[in-house]
C-alpha cells in the first residue's frame, strides 16, 4: 500500500492573500475600478480587509462615480475622487487590532493619501499587483514617503492564473 502524500500545487501566500484581496474587491460597487486589500501579521492572521467605496452611512446615490473632470473646482467635485474610500484604507479601518509590523495586499501601488495611512499605522510591508499610477505625481510621492518610511514595496507577480477550483 503507498502512503499518501501531501499537495504540491497548494497556493502560496503571497497567492492565498492576492487572492483575497481579488474576492473582497468585489464588494466595490465602483462602476469602473473594484479594488482590495488585506492585511496580515507575521503569522498570516488576516487582521482587516477592505475594498474601495463610500464611507460608512453615506448614501451611494448622492455623489457621482464619474472619473472624468479634472481637479478644477466644480469639475472634481463632480468625480468620485473627493469621496471615495480606497481600499487600503478601508482596511486599516476594518482591522480587528493594531496592524503594526503587517503586510498589506492590494491590487493598484498605494496613492499618497493611502501611504501616509500605511505609515502612520506602522504597516512595514506593501505587496501589490499593479502599478499603473507610476509616472503621476501623487503615485510618485507615494513612494517618496514609503521609502522615507523605511517600509519595503513590492510587485507580486503571480506564478499562475488564481481560480477558485
Amino acid at each position: 500500500m503507498s502512503k499518501a502524500e501531501a499537495r504540491k500545487d497548494y497556493l502560496s501566500w503571497d497567492e492565498t492573500f492576492m487572492f483575497m484581496a481579488d474576492l473582497i474587491a468585489q464588494r466595490s460597487k465602483d462602476p469602473s475600478t473594484q479594488t482590495g486589500a488585506v492585511i496580515v501579521d507575521q503569522n498570516h492572521i488576516v487582521l482587516g480587509m477592505g475594498y474601495n467605496g463610500w464611507p460608512r452611512g453615506v448614501d451611494q446615490d448622492a455623489f457621482p462615480w464619474d472619473r472624468e473632470g479634472g481637479y478644477e473646482k466644480k469639475e472634481f467635485l463632480n468625480t468620485k475622487y473627493p469621496y471615495i474610500v480606497h481600499a487600503e484604507v478601508n482596511a486599516i479601518f476594518n482591522a480587528n487590532k493594531s496592524v503594526k509590523g503587517s503586510v498589506l495586499y492590494c491590487h493598484l501601488f498605494p496613492c499618497n493619501d493611502c501611504a501616509k495611512a500605511i505609515i502612520q499605522n506602522r504597516i512595514t510591508e506593501v505587496v501589490y499587483q499593479d502599478d499603473k499610477y507610476k509616472d503621476v505625481d501623487l503615485w510618485v510621492a507615494s513612494k517618496k514617503l514609503l521609502e522615507a518610511a523605511g517600509i519595503k514595496y513590492r510587485q507580486f507577480v503571480p506564478a499562475k492564473k488564481l481560480t477558485i477550483q
